[in-house]
């Protein structure tokens, strides 16, 4: 019996064992995780997340929702707190999990960047809805026939040539994903073995003792791409991903295609004054026609400098360095090509700004998009739309005065002069406290004390950073027919590794667009303080403008990224990238740049102060007291930008600016003719003699 008991509880033992045993089996395959959120300061936009898996069938592929995260990373970084965001874990056997979570906010920062979030990008999803794929004209997937074999783990910046020591496998034949395809060798002998990423069919674009890349070699340097050994062929076009693996998609943003397609329409409407009005517009700015009896505050020259000012900024350095990262250099091309189309738009909306200014018994001017808007439209029996799009303008000026032409120059101006001054270095709020007395000085004084100031810094600091240009340029001088040759092939013929012809294309025009100005209606606040009789004149004055804000400026920054190479370098922020390719040629170059940064952020601030000024008073009043209210509130926003964290803030205020070139760009349409015509009248009277000619060119 005892033996029978011992038996029996052996097999219960063993069944318990067994079902324990397959409870635990059962568990290791279903397929759950973890994830750890952190939220490491209260600065914005710097949060993490990170995930354990538990059970499924390794290797796991991780696709979160934040697309710069790889396929392979078990964890996100540079979240925004207070956002929504996913995760969804793939195992080998094709089991799924998703989890959704948000990174709690913990700051005052943190909770107000959440919360303007959502509008930044709703008022994304208008600016840059892409028409032209909605309605299927196009496919905006980008889509490419090969993947290129880089040298592993290169870097532009690398000193090391390298040389193709041994293929594995012979052109033509087909290779998988993960195969040695071959054996790369750097200057100090070390062999790297070269992995192909995809699977498909292997292109020599090296052959074996060749060097790939050499740092030495002008051509190399230049050249886009040449640190590439191999190109693996598809059966068939793959459309590119992102880290995260979703597709990568060209889209044709409206708000270029609204800004481009108005400066073209009146290049052609207007008869190509952006050519035959050039040298017109140099006179003007020299002073030949200034009459001082005219009426107005400052000479065309002046106007001219301070809406300059207001667009030559961190988007001629920054910007252009991200455009021509992201387009690589043939986006110069097309860049350079819409600042010659913009100039046409700039003359059109800057001759209404002084057309339908007013000026008060005090001398004190009113004009602007506000004003050729509600009473330009008002005279085409058009007097509800002309109320509602002036209004709808002023708001819209309000509100980008305080965001991107004022905080996020006083944020970027404190962290690039801080960089070359390492004391400031946590010392936002007195930057910002000592920026506003600054910009105080100026702008306290009125439309007369800015167009001084920014009179006499425009020229400098254009001629600083050119001056500085041309230098890394002549430096690199024989760079100069390969870095024309990258900027042309690439324009025309740009892989699909930069978006293809489409990518480039609107990465240039975007660039441009967004730099000028012009179409946003804000140089016509200026120029409408012009002393003239003559509006048009300062629509030829304004030609200037883009000339020298696109093609010119952003041109130089463009040439000095391909000339040193840094076209090709990834990873890095705007400035950083031209403050490397300064500091490429000469160590202490990048102190120029912060003090031409400065000075940049310093004018734009001026200026748009002006800007949303007159914005201001056409919604509360024209009142001195309207004035003193916005002054120093404008002044408020300069620390705050040099002292916050601005995240979605800046993102929604920069969106301002371009919006308003919707109401104004109605306008000028619809007011085209009416310039056209007053265009003719005045090249009549130029033509005939009978303009005023300053005394001092009377002679000459």
């Amino acid at each position: 019996m005892r033996n029978i008991l011992l038996v029996i509880c052996c097999l219960i033992g063993f069944s318990i064992s067994v079902n324990a045993q397959n409870n635990d089996s059962s568990t290791s395959k279903d397929l759950r995780i973890e994830i750890e959120l952190n939220n490491p300061s209260k600065t914005i936009n710097d949060a993490t997340a990170s995930i354990k898996v538990i059970g499924g069938q390794p290797p796991y592929k991780y696709k979160w929702s934040n697309q710069e995260t790889s396929l392979e990373s078990i964890k996100a970084k540079g979240l925004i707190e207070g956002m929504p965001y996913s995760v969804k874990v793939v195992d080998a056997n094709g089991k799924t999990v998703t989890k959704e979570f948000e990174i709690p906010t913990e700051s005052i920062t943190e909770f107000f960047n959440s919360g303007v979030q959502p509008a930044v990008n709703f008022l994304g999803s208008i600016l840059f809805w892409d028409p032209f794929s909605s309605i299927g004209i196009y496919d905006p997937v980008v889509y490419t026939d090969y993947e290129q074999v880089p040298i592993p783990n290169w870097d532009a910046t690398s000193k090391d040539a390298y040389k193709l020591a041994q293929w594995k496998f012979a052109e033509n034949d087909d290779v998988k994903e993960g195969d040695e395809i071959a054996i790369v060798t750097s200057d100090g002998g070390k062999e790297i073995k070269v992995i192909s990423p995809v699977s498909g069919k292997v292109g020599y674009l090296v052959k074996e003792n060749q060097v790939i890349y050499d740092p030495n070699s002008t051509s190399d340097v230049v050249e886009q791409g040449a640190h590439f050994l191999a190109q693996i062929k598809y059966d068939s076009p793959q459309p590119l991903k992102h880290p995260n693996g979703d597709i990568k998609l060209n889209t044709i943003p409206f708000i270029v295609i609204w800004l481009i397609l108005g400066s073209i329409f009146f290049t052609f409407r207007l008869g190509f004054v952006n050519i035959s009005g050039f040298r017109h517009s140099i006179d003007l700015a020299k002073g030949k026609y200034d009459d001082p009896d005219a009426p107005g505050r400052i000479t065309h020259f002046q106007a001219m400098a301070t809406a300059v000012s207001a667009t030559v900024g961190l988007g001629n350095i920054a910007g252009v360095a991200v455009a021509i990262s992201l387009g690589g250099a043939g986006a110069t091309f097309w860049m350079f090509t819409a600042g010659f189309f913009a100039m046409s738009l700039k003359f059109v909306e800057c001759t209404l700004g002084v057309k339908y200014r007013t000026i008060n018994e005090e001398g004190r001017i009113f004009g602007g998009p506000m004003n050729y808007l509600r009473y330009g439209l008002e005279k085409k029996n058009l007097k509800g739309l002309g109320k509602f799009l002036a209004i709808l303008f002023a708001v819209l000026g309000v509100v980008a005065s305080f965001g991107g032409g004022n905080m996020l120059q006083s944020n970027q101006a404190f962290k690039i002069v801080s960089e070359q001054i390492p004391f400031l270095q946590g010392q936002g709020f007195w930057f910002g406290v000592g920026f506003a007395v600054l910009v105080g000085a100026v702008i306290l004084g009125g439309i007369n004390s800015i167009a001084k100031v920014t009179g006499k810094i425009v020229p400098f600091m254009a001629a600083v950073y050119i001056i500085g240009c041309l230098i890394v340029i002549g430096f690199n001088i024989e760079n100069i027919g390969n870095a024309f040759s990258a900027i042309f092939n690439g324009a025309f013929s740009a892989t699909a590794l930069k978006g293809g012809f489409v990518g480039v294309l609107i990465v240039g025009l975007q660039r441009a667009a967004f730099s000028s100005e012009a179409g946003v209606g804000s140089a016509a606040i200026a120029h409408s303080a012009t002393k003239t009789n003559n509006p048009i004149a300062d629509g030829f004055t304004s030609l200037v403008e883009p000339f020298i804000d696109t093609m010119v400026v952003c041109t130089m920054t463009a040439l000095v990224l391909i000339f040193t190479g840094m076209h090709e370098v990834d990873g890095l922020g705007g400035v950083e990238l031209t403050s490397d390719a300064f500091g490429s040629v000469i160590s202490w170059f990048p102190a120029v740049l912060a003090f031409a940064v400065f000075l940049f952020a310093f004018s734009t601030m001026v200026s748009w102060s002006y800007y949303g000024m007159r914005s201001w008073t056409y919604l509360f009043g024209k009142s001195k007291k309207s004035e003193v209210i916005y002054k120093v509130m404008f002044l408020i926003f300069v620390v705050l930008g040099a002292s916050a964290s601005l995240g979605a803030v800046l993102s929604f205020s920069d969106m301002m600016i371009l919006a308003m070139s919707f109401p104004n760009i109605i306008g000028l349409y619809i007011l085209s003719s009416e310039v056209r015509a007053d265009m003719k009248a005045y090249l009549k009277k130029l033509k005939a003699g009978e303009l005023f000619i300053n005394p001092k060119f009377r002679d000459s």
